[in-house]
């Protein structure tokens, strides 16, 4: 049997074969998902559509009570003007990642993405047939309008932001995301917008790039806010002819996303938040502990503002990643990140405040 070039462009990212050699005594900092349990109220709404039998297809786009809820969010949180219809439900933000990429590049053309960058944009951007380019962060690992502007081409046709990030916990300012979104409008290309972890910031505020230009396409999820990753519930928001190209795809590759993860959605945007809360400083709380650590080995890092990730340079981030997972820490290499990233290894702090002081204390012995 013989593979098409597309599945050889693809391959194992180092994050997956970082958890292949995982053992069972080891420490997993390295998955970017909270430990937390979805709250009840959510669970509750999800049992109910079960019950009700709400469990066939719904519209492509999704339910319009859940498409007005996002709408009614993106208002009420972003400041964004997005009728309902200009809202697609998605099998989580990967889908609407793909959708987004797939439906606004043809072969040969660019996506930039910061580097280092969450992986997944480099690989989607390629299975599309197009080519990422990095754009060096600066000294703040944050993405700016400058670096952009300078990696442009007459063939790049979208700049992704992803803003808390991941994996630097970096987040963009007001300034930076509508500079930005000046350029994608004054270069008439989209500027897509990964807004997953808007929940969890420690410093600073979170700004929509839709506020300052029509071109931009938000992504945001379920997932990471309500601690409901496993769902496989996004959406995107965007103006009506990019909307449209993604659905030609969607209608296809998914159908519609799970009804009743929709329904779980649905009671997630509009019941109590006070469990967003909870978690954003229970983050926050994990976060100093690892900053404190790290300070104290004396290991140079930029302390994350936002999302739930740390991102320490270490020298040689594959090597230091190796020697972690032989002691039972598993993290994963920056250079999984992209090049930008190699002197780097990425923790995450969604996990238990036992488990971090255990690897604290292993990496004391390594770092």
């Amino acid at each position: 049997m013989r593979y098409s070039s597309q599945a050889e462009i693809m391959e194992v990212s180092g994050i997956r074969k970082c958890f292949g050699t995982m053992g069972k005594d080891s420490v997993n900092l390295g998955i970017g998902q909270p430990d937390f349990e979805t709250p009840e109220h959510i669970k509750e709404a999800a049992v109910a559509a079960v019950r009700s039998g709400f469990t066939g297809y719904t519209e492509n786009m999704g339910m319009p009570d859940l498409c007005s809820a996002i709408s009614e969010k993106l208002r009420r949180e972003n400041r964004l003007d997005i009728a309902p219809e200009n809202v697609m439900v998605t099998s989580g933000a990967s889908e609407a990642l793909f959708l987004s990429i797939w439906s606004l590049i043809d072969p040969g053309d660019e996506v930039l993405i910061a580097d280092p960058g969450f992986l997944s944009y480099a690989a989607l951007t390629q299975a599309a047939r197009g080519r990422p380019v990095g754009v060096s962060l600066d000294e703040d690992l944050k993405l700016t309008p400058e670096a952009v502007a300078e990696r442009m081409t007459s063939r790049t046709k979208a700049i992704v932001v992803n803003s808390p990030s991941n994996p630097t916990g970096a987040v963009q300012t007001e300034e930076e995301m509508r500079g930005l979104a000046e350029i994608a409008e004054d270069r008439d290309i989209a500027l897509i917008s990964d807004e997953v972890y808007e929940h969890f910031i420690y410093k600073g505020e979170h700004v929509s790039p839709g506020r300052f230009s029509d071109n931009v396409i938000t992504i945001n999820a379920v997932s990471k806010t309500y601690s409901m990753t496993g769902w496989r519930l996004g959406y995107v928001a965007a103006q009506a002819p990019a909307l449209e190209h993604m659905l030609k795809a969607h209608q296809y590759v998914q159908a519609c996303a799970s009804s009743i993860s929709q329904k779980a959605a649905y009671a997630a945007l509009t019941g109590p938040q006070d469990c967003v809360g909870v978690m954003r400083d229970e983050f926050q709380r994990r976060r100093d502990i690892l900053v404190k650590g790290f300070q104290e080995m004396e290991i140079d890092l930029v302390v994350p503002e936002g999302a739930f990730y740390l991102f320490p340079r270490v020298g040689d981030g594959d090597r230091e990643a190796g020697r972690l997972l032989e002691h039972g820490v598993v993290v994963v290499p920056g250079s999984a990140f992209g090049p930008g990233g190699k002197e780097h290894i990425r923790i995450s702090y969604a996990a238990s405040e036992e488990r971090i002081r255990t690897a604290l204390s292993r990496m004391r012995d390594i770092l």
